[in-house]
């Protein structure tokens, strides 16, 4: 079909035009010329998108306008910046947040004195007064106020809190407001119950709310007092707890408050006790069925669940306490490593792991099995596995599912406190010297179940577990214990690894005394026996065991021979360096040195020793620490040479 006379005459006046480059560069400076023209309200323009762009592209060619490093023109960049600017400007509030942060941003600055940033603070809080609950849910305005709070004086602080009174709620909800809440909570004390009683009634709903949620749990965990966790914690019982008065913070309901559910049942009838638990399980299901939201992680749920646990058990009913009791741990088994982290859900799954069947405790060992090491560098989720090693007789399920992740890690956990808690158990449990009255206390909390629910003596089954864990730990000691032996910490550990280990330690002693080969005394890096720590490991094993103050003796270790540790201690040092330890700070090494060998030596060791030392005379012993020591050890020797000739 031919084109008509009138298309064709059209086409033949429009004159030439230069094809437009296609790339992103022209589709953005066509969306700046039209957002330009639809701004400056030019409705009467009849030329099409098309006659614009060609337009715009002529005059882009004859000015030979620079384009930026994405193509786009300065004159694209200005007209956006100009309708950045007109969106912001018709927003509420525009101008007085565009005060605000410039007094903001001068109050913020890390290099200013205190008395600045005081005047700062000061006039940042004369532009938002009496603004703040309008502006605070915005994301740049609630950052300003949060600086208000974390600077200002105590008297800025609380007008902010009294500002915002009544809208607490609504900012924990909010992704930018609530950590307001959280700062108010922190800095501003008499605030904390006003904020904490406008939670109430809502706090199983704010618990479950992806923003809100933290900001319940680190209210609770950080910034409140046994009343004002009492008060939060009321909303897990239910309605029928509602009725009851709140408890108050005095001298007469100081003692109610920290008693928690007990005290709220104190006064309950029967139907009421059971309204109150069934309210309070249907709560913690309701946690247990959203845990993809995070509830489970926060300490007051696992207060809430402890409250329960602790109250089922006491059921005189045998058969309604076992029934509720296996329904509570059906519902969380498959929970319970997001619960060991805290002293209350530690105490959870210890109170599992004590009372269940074998079946039941085989079931939270392989639930807990991945996060072997993440709970034995935690405080209080390692008195987890403290219990699991109390309680299982199944002690080769233990060797299989979580020895391995400690004693493979032992130089990773051996770094910390924590983490050697974890490795000395395994060898000398509760013991005084590592473990403080109050942890040995909390370890011994399920010792009562323990008597009904396992079989094994307690000593057999540390011995075993002791022996399940020897070879690695043994293994370690030959691949780092030059390097461990030289830290504090790492010198205790590798002391009761070679005192209490089972199997060969030959190879053990052979790493320990390559050390000790330098010359003494060093030119350059310290010595190991110059290193308290290190030297009081040399004169523990040479001894055979730690020193008594019960009994005031040695209590010698059945698993170590000190014999043979002082045997390969004569034919590692030689003996130029022996009589210098001895006038050094190895005094007290060599002095215990002379007692094992004059207990146990055989002659030709006796004779090498006195050789070594035939050179100290007593008016050096005031200059040699630890003289009295090494004189009796001498003496000793000497005696023996003496008995035996």
């Amino acid at each position: 079909m031919a084109p008509s006379k009138r298309s064709t005459s059209t086409a033949s006046k429009t004159p030439p035009t230069k094809k437009l480059r296609i790339g992103r560069s022209t589709s953005s400076k066509a969306s700046s010329v039209l957002d330009h023209t639809s701004i400056s309200g030019d409705s009467d323009n009849s030329a099409s998108e098309e006659q614009v762009l060609v337009e715009d592209e002529d005059e882009d060619v004859d000015e030979e306008q620079p384009l930026g490093p994405l193509g786009v023109t300065k004159n694209a960049h200005a007209a956006q910046r100009v309708l950045t600017h007109q969106r912001r400007a018709a927003k509420p509030h525009s101008a007085l947040l565009a005060d605000a942060k410039r007094a903001w941003t001068l109050a913020q600055q890390n290099t200013i004195s205190k008395q600045e940033r005081a005047t700062h603070i000061t006039s940042l809080m004369g532009i938002v007064r009496g603004m703040i609950r309008d502006i605070v849910f915005k994301h740049d305005a609630s950052r300003i106020v949060q600086t208000i709070v974390k600077w200002g004086s105590q008297a800025q602080r609380n007008e902010v809190a009294t500002e915002l009174q009544g809208r607490f709620k609504e900012l924990a909800q909010n992704k930018y407001s609530k950590f307001l809440v959280v700062k108010l909570a922190r800095h501003c004390p008499s605030h904390r119950l006003p904020i904490i009683m406008e939670f109430r009634s809502h706090v199983i709903r704010l618990l479950l709310h992806r923003e809100a949620s933290q900001i319940i749990a680190d209210i609770y965990e950080l910034y409140s007092n046994a009343t004002q966790r009492a008060i939060l914690l009321r909303d897990f019982y239910g309605r029928e707890s509602a009725l009851l008065p709140l408890p108050q913070k005095d001298e007469d309901a100081t003692k109610d408050v920290r008693g928690g559910l007990p005290i709220v049942l104190q006064g309950a009838n029967a139907e009421q006790r059971r309204r109150i638990l069934a309210s309070l399980k249907e709560n913690l299901d309701l946690m247990f069925n959203n845990s993809d939201k995070g509830p489970l992680r926060h300490a007051i749920v696992h207060r809430a669940l402890w409250e329960y646990l602790s109250e089922i058990v006491r059921t005189t009913d045998d058969g309604e306490r076992e029934k509720t009791y296996r329904e509570i741990f059906d519902s969380c088994k498959d929970l319970l490593p997001e619960m060991v982290h805290t002293k209350d859900g530690s105490r959870v799954v210890r109170e599992f792991l004590a009372r269940g069947t074998a079946k039941d405790r085989k079931d939270i060992i392989k639930v807990l099995k991945p996060y072997v090491v993440t709970m034995a560098k935690d405080e209080d989720a390692q008195f987890v596995l403290f219990t699991a090693f109390d309680v299982v007789d199944d002690t080769k399920l233990i060797a299989k599912s979580i020895l391995p992740s400690i004693t493979q890690n032992a130089k990773s956990l051996q770094v910390s406190a924590i983490g050697r808690r974890a490795l000395l158990y395994l060898l000398v449990p509760r013991d005084p010297r590592y473990y403080t009255p109050a942890m040995i206390a909390r370890i011994s909390e399920t010792d009562s179940l323990r008597t009904h629910t396992s079989k094994k003596s307690s000593d057999v089954r540390a011995a075993e577990i002791c022996a399940a864990a020897s070879s690695d730990l043994l293994s370690w000691v030959v691949c780092d214990g030059d390097e461990v032996s030289r830290e504090t910490g790492g010198s205790l550990l590798i002391t009761e690894i070679m005192l209490e280990a089972h199997g060969d330690k030959e190879a053990a002693i052979e790493a320990l005394l390559v050390p000790l080969r330098t010359s003494y005394p060093p030119e350059g890096s310290p010595h190991p026996i110059d290193l308290p720590h290190t030297s009081r490991l040399y004169k523990v094993l040479l001894q055979g065991g730690h020193f008594s103050h019960v009994t005031n003796a040695i209590v010698s270790r059945p698993n170590f021979n000190p014999s043979a540790f002082a045997s390969a201690f004569l034919r590692h040092i030689k003996s130029a360096d022996i009589a210098g330890m001895a006038c050094g700070e190895g005094c007290f090494v060599i002095a215990a040195l002379l007692e094992r060998v004059a207990a146990d030596g055989t002659p030709g060791e006796c004779s090498k020793l006195n050789e070594c030392l035939c050179g100290l005379k007593e008016d050096r012993g005031k200059e040699i620490k630890g003289w009295a020591a090494l004189s009796e050890g001498i003496r000793l020797l000497r005696s023996k040479a003496t008995s035996v000739t």
